[in-house]
């Protein structure tokens, strides 16, 4: 007899976008001239930089001569795009992170999943809700649903979760937040730090949206926390960064001070554990993607991305003002991110004010219950579309 996985089963009936696409491509076979607008799927519209592009013809030249081809490559990453990561991203915030702390992979949303893969099996897991769906449902394939604690995020608290009632061993924070686009203050992700310290605990530190932030009291990584290398993993993206939704690459930062235990108090180093991990199911991200990252650290690189990301904020603002003097109560986020979270009007629920914007007004967005309970009554919507659009669907609503 065949066995197999049977936590699958306990997963929601599909994935929350993957039910968006199909009401989406609903509407659109019935409405085949509908303009639709989309704002939910937070995928990018500009193109790659030019330095990534340039950096990428250079590296497809390399590897059509035998004197310059390059094979498999080291699974962590070469040291060429390593380096950069640790005095572009983190010295510059007075954070010295080793070269062999740094894995490079084709993406946060994998490396999020994939971390279950050094975590025990009766851990108890901690997560915000709202969530982003990935971090609960790599969770219940592991057979760890009974174990996961959920930290309601409400406009009562600001969008701030409370720490864990008691003894967590796994709390996954994101921030700039996906969905809400809320942020945590310095002192307040120090709360979390010190509860990881005292209880032991792991912090899953997603911070793929870092590179919108403008407060000046917000965080640019968790490392800029006193002790946190010691109770942190934390998770970089290119994606929304410089556009590489399509070409995947990202870095994962595991520090080597940073502990686990057994059930019998044995200490395991995550920094070996995610090594061997990733050396056996991982094979590197290839040469010229990596190559295109490395050339974001360039001087031009550089300014073209400070360019893309003023450009999706430009539009988060947009959304954020329209939606205020709409007269929308409840709108959160679009400052340090890209991504605002609203409050739906009275008497309508989350998926139905989606099919509302996708039926009269051809806008896609997310629905909020799609994140977890506490998102009922919202929706999210991206600033990743073009501004022409985006001021569109704004004069829709």
């Amino acid at each position: 007899m065949i066995i197999a996985n049977e936590n699958f089963g306990k997963l929601a009936s599909s994935y929350l976008f993957s039910e968006i696409g199909k009401r989406v491509n609903e509407f659109k076979n019935e409405n085949p001239d509908a303009k639709i607008i989309r704002m939910g799927i937070g995928d990018v519209t500009l193109p790659l930089p030019k330095a990534c592009i340039e950096a990428m013809h250079k590296a497809v030249d390399e590897m059509g001569s035998a004197s310059t081809f390059r094979g498999y490559g080291p699974e962590r990453g070469y040291d060429f795009l390593i380096r950069k990561i640790c005095d572009y991203d983190y010295r510059r915030h007075g954070i010295k992170i080793d070269t062999d702390e740094v894995f490079i992979s084709d993406g946060a949303k994998s490396d999020t999943g994939n971390i279950t893969d050094i975590l025990g099996h009766d851990c108890i897991v901690a997560v915000t809700d709202p969530v982003y769906p990935v971090y609960v449902d790599t969770n219940i394939m592991a057979g760890r649903k009974e174990g996961i604690v959920y930290l309601p995020c409400t406009a009562e608290n600001n969008f701030v979760p409370e720490l864990p009632v008691g003894d967590v061993d796994v709390i996954y924070l994101c921030f700039p937040n996906n969905p809400t686009g809320t942020t945590l203050t310095h002192d307040q992700l120090k709360k979390f730090v010190d509860y990881a310290i005292e209880h032991k605990s792991l912090i899953l530190f997603d911070a793929a949206y870092e590179a919108f932030i403008s407060s000046e009291d917000v965080p640019h990584s968790i490392y800029e926390i006193s002790g946190a290398k010691s109770v942190a993993i934390e998770f970089r993206s290119y994606s929304k960064t410089a556009g590489f939704t399509g070409t995947r690459c990202s870095y994962t930062v595991v520090p080597k001070e940073c502990i686990g235990y057994g059930l019998d108090g044995k200490e395991y180093s995550f920094n070996e554990l995610w090594n061997r991990r990733q050396c056996t199911k991982f094979n590197g991200t290839p040469y010229i993607v990596q190559r295109a990252a490395e050339a974001i650290y360039s001087e031009s690189g550089r300014e073209q991305v400070r360019q893309i990301i003023d450009y999706y904020k430009t539009n988060a603002t947009i959304i954020r003002n329209a939606l205020i003097s709409k007269g929308y109560t409840g709108v959160y986020g679009g400052v340090d991110s890209p991504y605002v979270w609203v409050k739906t009007p009275e008497g309508t629920d989350s998926w139905g004010f989606f099919d509302y914007l996708l039926k009269e007004k051809a806008i896609v967005s997310t629905p909020g219950a799609g994140f977890g309970s506490s998102g009922e009554g919202y929706i999210r919507l991206t600033a990743f579309n073009t501004t022409e659009n985006t001021v569109e669907a704004m004069n829709r609503i």
